[in-house]
């Protein structure tokens, strides 16, 4: 990150690099001698979340802002869903079955970044969570185009690395679950949804529950892969039910291959926010 600071007054840098280089002694050892953006353990202070919660906010924009990325295209789903090289190792039948959502993924974020490039780069740019399985095709067919990809990792209990093809300039790494989210959205010209899990129907409900409600603007909206979603979830059900409205369902599509996506995503309109919610 470049410093874009042409004040005259002593940089923050400067003072740490000298903190760091004072005598040794009891007074300089303790730990309320050190500069307070240079201690570790102060910063990790539960009284400090708010400053931890607005730090994480303003990294990743501030990056992205000076590479000068202007829109993303978002890609959520399955961390477990393996390429189809490797479909033999899948745990169930129907992850291996679910591979060739890897490909399709792989395939969408390469033409996806082939648009981005006739931007220079700045629209459109693939972001995904940084990890395996979605994740990864995601990424990996960025670097298919040639382009550039975000990931945003996220530090779990268990060790976990960005996957490899993600842009390192570009791949971040969260703390907080709730400011991840957004920078998903913060950018979002698309949100494409593929088969996954917990993590994945989290992200697509929240992102669903601020559109449906005005709070978001409805960016197209593609689920990959019908026989999937209609067998997890009964989304006529909760139009019957009354608990969403039958307009709800048109906040999405489905849609099984990759130029279906680019195809829907270039037709479908000038994005605009709900005023009022529809059976309420």
């Amino acid at each position: 990150m470049t410093n874009k600071s042409k004040h005259p007054l002593r940089d923050a840098h400067t003072d740490r690099d000298a903190a760091d280089g004072v005598p040794i002694t009891p007074q300089t050892q303790a730990p309320a001698y050190k500069l307070a953006f240079n201690d570790f353990d102060f910063m990790c202070r539960d009284e400090l979340r708010p400053v931890r919660l607005q730090l994480e906010l303003l990294k990743p924009e501030m990056m992205l802002d000076e590479y000068g990325v202007k829109s993303t295209i978002v890609l959520f789903g399955g961390a477990r869903i393996p390429e189809p090289a490797k479909k033999d190792t899948a745990r169930t039948k129907t992850l291996a079955d679910l591979s060739r959502f890897y490909d399709e993924a792989r395939e969408f974020a390469r033409l996806m970044t082939l648009k981005s490039k006739e931007s220079g780069g700045q629209e459109d740019v693939v972001v995904t969570g940084g990890g395996p399985g979605v994740m990864e095709a995601g990424n990996r067919g960025a670097v298919d185009a040639d382009g550039v990809s975000i990931g945003l990792n996220i530090v779990l209990p268990f060790e976990q690395a960005p996957n490899e093809y993600v842009t390192p300039d570009l791949c971040f790494n969260f703390h907080y679950f709730a400011i991840r989210k957004m920078h998903f959205l913060m950018r979002a010209k698309a949100i494409c949804v593929f088969p996954g899990g917990f993590g994945t129907l989290d992200e697509t409900f929240e992102a669903l529950t601020l559109i449906q409600t005005g709070r978001m603007q409805r960016v197209p909206f593609l689920l990959f892969g019908r026989e999937f979603w209609e067998s997890i979830i009964n989304w006529d059900a909760l139009a019957d039910a009354g608990t969403i409205s039958a307009e709800d369902l048109d906040l999405f599509r489905f849609v099984e291959t990759a130029q279906e996506a680019v195809d829907l995503i270039e037709n479908w309109g000038e994005p605009s926010a709900r005023e009022s919610v529809p059976g309420r």
